[in-house]
């Protein structure tokens, strides 16, 4: 694992942080961690988000069908099995 060091952080900033981890009942490094990742995936997530636009915009006039309908119909189906 990599360590990170910040340099000249706002004091004021650095207050608001401990008192964010101690509401969490953490201690400001595991609550740092914990911003980096959520920050990171959230990141991730709105990435995807993008790059789904972004291809449903190359067949403008196709209806895009919810996968999830897909997935239940096929889910309820017998598929001749007994």
């Amino acid at each position: 694992m990599a360590n990170l060091t910040i340099r000249n952080l706002d004091d004021a900033v650095v207050a608001k942080l401990k008192a964010r981890a101690k509401a969490h009942h953490r201690s400001l490094e595991a609550e740092l961690r914990e911003i980096l990742s959520v920050t990171v995936g959230r990141q991730a997530r709105e990435d995807f988000l993008a790059r789904a636009d972004r291809i449903a915009a190359m067949t403008p006039k196709t209806y895009q069908t919810d996968s999830t309908l897909l997935i239940r119909e096929d889910r309820d189906t017998d598929h001749g099995r007994d």
